[in-house]
Parts: structure tokens; sequence; C-alpha cells
């Protein structure tokens, strides 16, 4: 069988690794890298033995399939274009800088019955095969998703950039409607938000928690579920799940405690959590989560089964995106609709320490003077 003639469009910090990875795929010819910096271009291609070039319209006529690595603003006319000549398509996350834009390539894709992906790798993270086999329903989640400022992607706030990704997962665990968004956001550097939270609850009832900043000193990427069935914790970046099941005991409401000298505290915590609660360590074996979702498009391409993450699931990931990001903007920071609302219009900061803010009430005074001594105290 032939192999699959491939092209990497854009060539830079992520895209690089793309054309490393396909130049080594047995099925994959890498036709050439296309990136409008002729020469970070070229150096890749030296590297993975093809050509550069810094028009990807050239290669319109000589591929079967392209990953599209570019900004995130260029998104809708690359992916476009190769889309509009039936080309299978791999985009980076996010699918396209707003839920219009994902709409008209999964539309373009459709029309032209070729294949679309969406790069959201963490999809691919094998600390998900924690959940791997398990019943469970999900009916709260938490995540966390922090870094530092890389300077990179700042054509797209922290929304777009990182809390896609665990958007993505949470719509690929609850696949029902979204009944209600609250969010709020902060911009930090000056332009698009840096810190945001997401409050999202669907209509069955299941409560996502989300926060994402670009903006920390600390890297995070933890998920938190928590179902009837048990808890599950996932670390992103060690790639670990730990599991936590109830016994059958414990699920009936029974709790044995016999035997057990309550005294002890380490006798207790090695009970509760061997007995009533079974503990499960899970460590995958650590592979390229890139590599896997490559090898999927490639799969995807030379057999025709549907890809991991395909365009439609980007776009509702980019729908609901682009609801948080309405809220953010809209968020009222002191419940006044003439008051300071959005990422970048913050309430004034008070100059200086205030001795007059006193006790767990005198912050509501607006003049910022605590509650009279002679206010009536409760009985």
């Amino acid at each position: 069988m032939t192999r699959s003639r491939v092209a990497v469009v854009g060539v830079g910090h992520l895209g690089q690794h793309h054309a490393r990875i396909l130049s080594e795929i047995p099925e994959v010819e890498l036709v050439a890298v296309a990136d409008s910096r002729i020469e970070q271009a070229r150096s890749v291609a030296e590297k993975t033995g093809t050509r550069a070039v810094a028009d990807y319209r050239e290669l319109l006529n000589e591929v079967d399939a392209v990953s599209i690595a570019v900004p995130t603003f260029m998104h809708r006319e690359v992916a476009g274009d190769f889309l509009a000549r039936g080309i299978a398509t791999l985009v980076e996350k996010p699918l396209a800088s707003n839920s219009a834009e994902a709409e008209e390539l999964v539309a373009l894709a459709q029309v032209r019955r070729t294949l679309l992906q969406v790069g959201h790798v963490e999809r691919f993270n094998p600390a998900l095969s924690a959940l791997d086999g398990l019943p469970m329903r999900p009916k709260y989640i938490t995540a966390e998703r922090l870094s530092t400022y890389t300077f990179r992607s700042t054509d797209i706030g922290v929304v777009l950039d990182l809390m896609i990704h665990d958007i993505d997962l949470v719509l690929a665990m609850n696949p029902g409607p979204v009944r209600s968004v609250v969010a709020v956001g902060v911009s930090v550097f000056g332009g698009h938000e840096d810190v945001a939270n997401a409050r999202i609850e669907f209509e069955d009832g299941c409560v996502a928690n989300l926060t994402a900043s670009r903006a920390s000193f600390q890297a995070m990427r933890k998920m938190r579920l928590w179902s009837a069935e048990g808890y599950a914790m996932l670390d992103f970046m060690t790639k670990q799940g730990t599991l936590v099941r109830p016994s059958e005991q414990l699920r009936r409401g029974q709790l044995d405690l016999t035997g057990v000298d309550l005294t002890n505290p380490a006798e207790v915590k090695e009970h509760l959590f061997g007995t009533v609660l079974r503990v499960d360590q899970v460590q995958s074996e650590i592979q390229d989560q890139l590599k896997l979702e490559l090898e999927d498009f490639v799969q995807a391409i030379r057999s025709g089964t549907p890809p991991k993450v395909s365009g439609q699931q980007g776009l509702r990931a980019m729908r609901l995106a682009s609801e948080i990001l309405r809220a953010i903007q809209t968020h009222q920071w002191e419940g006044d609709s003439d008051g300071p609302t959005g990422p970048r219009h913050l309430p004034q900061p008070l100059a200086a320490p205030n001795s007059l803010l006193k006790g767990p009430f005198s912050w509501r005074s607006r003049t910022g003077r605590p509650a009279s001594s002679n206010t009536p105290q409760s009985q």
C-alpha cells in the first residue's frame, strides 16, 4: 500500500514536533513543511528529510493530508483551503478563533466529505486510562490547569489556550446539554484574559468547575471527579491516576469498625482506605501523547475510521468556550451594570491597607468602615 502524502503547515514550537513525528511514521511520506518564516521551515526540513516552502498554498495539489499548527487566528483560512480541496486535515486546538469560524470549518468538511480532526492532545494522556472500563458517571468535576506565561498563543486568551483542554475532556465525559454557565476572568498582561474560572451546570445535574491560568508561578494540570461510583484524581503532568471506590458494605450505608482501635489514627486510616474505601494508584506506560494523536490521524486517513477527536467534537468545545467567554466579558465585578465589567475593567484597588477593615463583615461596607458598635447583636 502506498504511503500517505502529508505536509505540516506551521513549524514553530509545536509544529516542528508534528513534522518530526510524521517523518518517522512508516506509512507517511512527509512531502514538505511550510512556514512564512522560510529559515525556520528550512531548519525543520533539513532535520526531517523533506523540503521547505514559505507559502502553504504550493502544497494544495501535492498532499493527501495536512497537519496545521499555525496561530489560531489563521486556522479558518489555512484549514479551509485544504478542506475545500477534500484534503484530510488535522488542526491544532482550538479548532478556530471563535465558534462561527469553527462552524464554517465543520460544514466545509461535511460538504467535501473529508476528515477533520482537532488536536486535543490530552485525550491521549495515559492518565485517562485510570477510567478505562469504569462505569463512572461524574456529577462534580473540578479541573486546574495552571502555567507560567510563555509568550505564545498571544492571539487568544487562557480559555482557548488552556481551559479548552478541560472543556473538551468534560464534554467527552458528559455528552448531555449544558444548562448554565457562570464565569469570571482577569487580564494580567493587558490583552486577553490570562486567568479564568468557569462553573458549568449540565441538565443532568452534573457540575464542572474549571480554572485556568497562564500567570501562575507553579504549573499544574489536575482533574478530580466525584460520582456515585467513586472518586478519581487525574494528574495530566505525571500521567497518573488515583481511584477511590466504596465497598459494597459502605454503599449499603454500613460502616463496620469492628476490631479497629479508634485511638490509633494510623490503624483507622489503614482500615478506611483499604477496607471501607478501595484505593488504586494507576500508572500507565509513559507514551508520547502527540505521537499517539498523529498516529490516530494517520490511521483515520488510511482506514476511514473516525478519529478520537472529530471536528464536531472540537466544535462543541468551541461553542461552550464561547459561552464562557461571553460570561467573562459580561461579569459585573460589583453587581452593578454601571460598574466595571469584563477581564480588563476591574474595580479600583485600595491604595493602601485600611485599618478600619476589621471583623468578618466590615468588608461589605462601601465606605470601608466597620459596622457601628451600636448594631444590635444576635442572642
